[in-house]
């Protein structure tokens, strides 16, 4: 018996142009920041496909999860609601938790989203924001830009997170590359791993309130407090 796959149609224009701004190698901008990955190398508690896939995973739970989604998710509820005041405050808790490097290369990336996608938004609400964010009235995080962006162009949130996620993943993974001997072809399949990783962490996720406490990523900076993690950034 054959099995056919039911297939939806996706707001293609809408995915087209998310997947343009994601990309790296366009000048839009990037912003990876490595969570400790070099001490993790140094000390060898990264050193080969398995131990890199838990590095990763642990990213998501301890971090990702914790902090990034939940902001995506409290976006999308304020622009839902037309709170503009929640996600301009938002956009500063955000700012508040990060270190002072960490903040202005995420508010920086995140201008530089917004003056490329300004003329896409549609939503008034969003027009607000892109006014606070011309005036410097709000710090214009990265997370918060582009999470105006994909609700603007009716992306779902998991679709956003996932492709917002995956994008980090792929960046802090091929650094690897330099500083290990994992080979491109593992990194690659084990990316594809985090396919279902992503959907069941997810849609499991029920944190509604932001932290920043990693607890691997203290452990390993606090021993080696010589080497800095790095942020990539185009």
């Amino acid at each position: 018996m054959v099995k056919h796959i039911t297939h939806t149609k996706s707001h293609l224009k809408s995915l087209a142009r998310f997947m343009q701004i994601l990309d790296g190698s366009f000048p839009s901008g990037i912003f990876v920041h490595s969570f400790g990955l070099e001490p993790h190398v140094i000390k060898q508690k990264v050193y080969d496909i398995n131990s890199l896939k838990n590095y990763l995973e642990n990213l998501i739970i301890d971090q990702y999860s914790k902090m990034e989604f939940v902001v995506v998710k409290k976006v999308y509820d304020a622009l839902e609601r037309d709170k503009l005041p929640l996600i301009n405050k938002l956009d500063n808790t955000y700012s508040s938790f990060l270190t002072y490097e960490y903040a202005k290369a995420s508010s920086d990336i995140g201008f530089n989203y917004y003056t490329q996608t300004k003329k896409l938004a549609k939503c008034q609400i969003i027009e607000k924001y892109y006014d606070l964010i011309k005036n410097k009235k709000t710090h214009g995080n990265e997370i918060v830009v582009l999470s105006c962006l994909a609700y603007d162009l009716n992306i779902d949130i998991e679709d956003f997170i996932v492709m917002w996620t995956k994008k980090n993943l792929v960046n802090i993974a091929v650094t690897t590359l330099k500083n290990t001997r994992i080979k491109p072809s593992d990194i690659q399949q084990m990316l594809f791993e985090f396919d279902d990783i992503l959907e069941e962490i997810i849609f499991k996720n029920k944190e509604n309130k932001i932290t920043n406490f990693n607890p691997l990523f203290e452990e390993i900076i606090f021993s080696h407090k010589n080497l800095e993690p790095k942020m990539f950034t185009t």
